[in-house]
């Protein structure tokens, strides 16, 4: 299961526990990652692992891998000591690949995969407040792919979270990416915390904050990013000015029209691609609006019981092990990801998911013609994609994922405690 929330407690804090509160950390992973059957121990808060493709046929139960990989400590845990044991090990079946990086310098971390490969442990200890992805790879006897993914982040010396920002401090992400605070605990006095906070843009952009509640406070300009453009994130901490930066990237904004079934991949205002896709269907249809890549996974398994969809006899209405080229665009769990069990005649014709976007691919996720294959490798955390013409009535909440775009400026401006 992905899991990537935050884990909120319930105490009050203030400007007066600022000194502890603003440790540069992130939230929501960045690579081109695996995930499975992870530990869930260290802190999964039930984030949905998103809505799979509902088509006329799925992959087959008997056809799925006996290999049972699990990574110790479990995805989202946070305060892992640089001593604590960090493992990989697989059950009915082997390892085939194990990779440690650390995420903001992209060093991967050697490790040793054990001689019967059914376990993998890093070679050294790990550096404090640091976060780290784990992707691991396996197969069982018959050779049917198995895969699991962690994100971890180690204890900071003073060996307390109260805060965490998102994107990272030196990451390279796409236009639409705010600056994302969450707070483990109640902020009261909004004004204080605000105040010690200033998000500026090499652009000149001006960069209002807004409260979602007491536990997040985003960053955002009226309009997105300016390609190339600099992001500053300075805090005030304990009485010393701490200092974040990231880059934004080139533009890409894709649109997905579910009326003709096509996205159009747009890049510095030319259109790159246009690609036959598969929406929501009209009894689950995919939400229209603002949308931004927050996670990349090379696969993701995806259960219809995560997101409250099961039959009349309590399974869930899918469960398929490894869904190809999977981003995650929304909380709640909508992605736009890879469809391999799909004919090819559903693309650009139907609309079939269970509110998704899928794209053609091949099981394994491994042929790089693929459109889905194409979407992944050009696409980055930040990225835009638009929903338009989808028959959903809901409107999409600005506070879900990165929806911020939703709200009109307006709106966003008086929900600043300073501006």
């Amino acid at each position: 299961m992905i899991t990537g929330r935050i884990r909120r407690t319930r105490r009050a804090a203030t400007a007066g526990v600022l000194g502890s509160l603003l440790t540069v950390t992130v939230l929501a992973g960045t690579g081109h990652a695996a995930t499975g059957d992870s530990d869930a121990s260290g802190g999964n808060d039930g984030r949905t692992t998103g809505e799979a493709q509902a088509v006329p046929t799925r992959p087959a139960t008997e056809e799925e891998s006996r290999a049972r990989i699990r990574i110790t400590p479990g995805d989202g845990a946070r305060q892992v000591g640089i001593s604590d044991p960090v493992k990989v090990t697989v059950s009915d079946g082997r390892l085939t690949r194990v990779t440690m990086t650390a995420v903001a310098s992209g060093t991967e971390i050697a490790g040793t995969l054990s001689a019967d490969g059914t376990s993998w442990t890093p070679d050294s200890p790990l550096q404090r407040a640091t976060r780290y992805q784990i992707a691991a790879e396996g197969e069982d006897a018959e050779g049917r792919f198995a895969a699991a993914n962690a994100t971890i982040t180690t204890t900071s010396p003073a060996n307390e979270f109260l805060g965490h920002l998102f994107p990272e401090d030196g990451s390279t992400v796409g236009v639409g990416m705010p600056v994302r605070f969450d707070f483990n605990s109640s902020i009261t006095d909004k004004a204080a915390v605000q105040s010690q906070i200033k998000v500026s843009s090499s652009s000149g952009q001006k960069v209002v904050g807004h409260w979602f509640d007491d536990h997040r406070l985003d960053f955002r300009p009226e309009s997105y990013w300016k390609a190339g453009s600099t992001v500053t994130v300075e805090m005030t901490v304990g009485g010393v000015q701490q200092t974040a930066t990231f880059t934004i990237g080139r533009s890409q904004i894709s649109t997905v029209d579910a009326k003709t079934k096509k996205m159009t991949v747009v890049r510095d205002g030319k259109k790159l691609k246009t690609i036959p896709i598969s929406s929501g269907s009209a009894e689950h249809p995919t939400y229209n609006g603002q949308m931004v890549i927050s996670e990349k996974y090379g696969h993701i398994r995806m259960n219809g019981a995560s997101v409250g969809l099961t039959e009349k006899d309590g399974k869930p209405a899918y469960d398929i092990a490894a869904v190809p080229h999977a981003m995650r665009l929304t909380d709640s769990g909508t992605f736009i990801h890879g469809n391999y069990w799909g004919a090819p005649s559903v693309f650009g014709k139907v609309n079939t998911s269970h509110g998704c976007v899928g794209l053609q691919d091949v099981r394994g996720g491994d042929d790089s013609t693929r459109p889905a294959a194409w979407f992944f490798d050009n696409s980055m955390i930040g990225d835009v994609v638009v929903v338009k013409n989808s028959q959903d009535k809901t409107a999409l909440a600005p506070a879900n994922g990165l929806s911020d775009w939703n709200m009109p400026w307006s709106q966003w401006v008086a929900g600043s405690a300073t501006d």
